[in-house]
């Protein structure tokens, strides 16, 4: 959901479960944000914490990663306005899979 703000658009973080993929209703609403930068961070925070619970010691990356695609949260961004890229939650989980792991 878009609500127009007084300087533009919020941009709506969403959060959908791999574990329930495609079951709206394990989605939720993260919050709404005024800029894309902080959406985005919202976003990022969400994965890390989704990384953080799935690590375990001994564990690479590779590893890690197909536990996050398979149970991890994947939050996305209901409004991509023109000139901002999308923001794509598992390439953020495999770049910090590697930094995790290494």
């Amino acid at each position: 959901m878009v609500w127009p703000a007084a300087g533009g658009y919020v941009y709506t973080v969403r959060v959908a479960d791999h574990s329930h993929y495609m079951d709206e209703g394990e989605t939720y609403t993260l919050g709404a944000f005024p800029t894309w930068a902080e959406a985005v961070t919202a976003a990022k925070r969400v994965v890390d914490r989704s990384l953080k619970e799935l690590h375990r010691p001994g564990m690479d990356a590779e590893a890690m990663f197909a536990q996050y695609t398979a149970f991890g949260e994947d939050p996305y961004i209901v409004l991509v306005a023109d000139g901002e890229a999308g923001f794509f939650a598992w390439g953020h989980a495999e770049q910090r899979c590697a930094a995790l792991c290494d």
